[in-house]
């Protein structure tokens, strides 16, 4: 067991198309448990998306010194491909759902938020999401209905910019000596639970931690959960 204090906060992004609404719904309360506060930026604009995001991580870095980064599917990408480039302004990585490693190629996340986009482009807001909603689970509805119309004119710009960029590759988070706690739905088909175990084994101190979308749907911490105590597991046992 390492007798490293835990940090005070954490800074946690939104996935392709979500919003920090989410991000805190999910992750508020299983880090309140631990007496770790929460920082959920909003999602800068249209195809800023991904840079305007590392500028969030790296101005927050020069103002606290190091970071507990993560994040939810795109989100958690960026907060590990921010992770593997400073790793000394560091302090762990919380992974909920990420989607795929190194090029998206035809990752399911990927191909969903592409024609979305389009879908966006060619129909509008309203029509993509009466498309996207049908037959979907309320919940998820609900927060896509919200999340989406929030986005404003940037929404396919920024669904574009999520499909096409690269997550880490597998040897890059080799490298990453820090704490991580990958979260995965093992139900899930659009973030399949083997891309969470891939990175949680090329990590060299993570532990993963599972649940189901049914799970999620009826109690949204349910991911938060999973993700918070795996990386707390990885926490008690990393030795610096």
């Amino acid at each position: 067991m390492t007798s490293a204090i835990l940090p005070s906060t954490a800074v946690l992004l939104p996935g392709t198309g979500s919003d920090e609404v989410f991000v805190r719904a999910v992750f508020a309360g299983p880090l309140a448990t631990l007496g770790l506060g929460l920082l959920t930026p909003a999602p800068p604009p249209g195809s800023a998306l991904a840079g305007g995001y590392l500028t969030i991580l790296d101005d927050l870095a020069a103002e606290h010194g190091t970071l507990l980064v993560g994040g939810i599917s795109f989100g958690a990408h960026l907060a590990a491909e921010w992770a593997v480039r400073n790793p000394g302004r560091c302090a762990g990585l919380m992974a909920a759902l990420p989607a795929w490693n190194g090029h998206p190629g035809q990752a399911p996340a990927s191909l969903a938020a592409r024609l979305s986009s389009d879908l966006v482009t060619r129909s509008g807001t309203e029509a993509a999401l009466a498309a996207s909603t049908a037959g979907v689970p309320p919940w998820l509805a609900t927060e896509l209905t919200r999340a989406w119309r929030r986005q404003g004119d940037g929404l396919a710009a920024s669904l574009r910019a999520a499909a096409e960029r690269p997550a880490p590759e597998l040897s890059h988070l080799h490298a990453l000596k820090v704490p991580a706690g990958i979260g995965a739905c093992t139900d899930d088909p659009i973030h399949p639970p083997e891309v969470a175990r891939q990175w949680a084994k090329a990590l060299p101190h993570a532990a993963l931690g599972e649940t189901t979308l049914t799970d999620l749907g009826r109690d949204r911490e349910s991911l938060g959960r999973a993700t918070v105590l795996a990386w707390l597991r990885a926490h008690t046992t990393h030795r610096p």
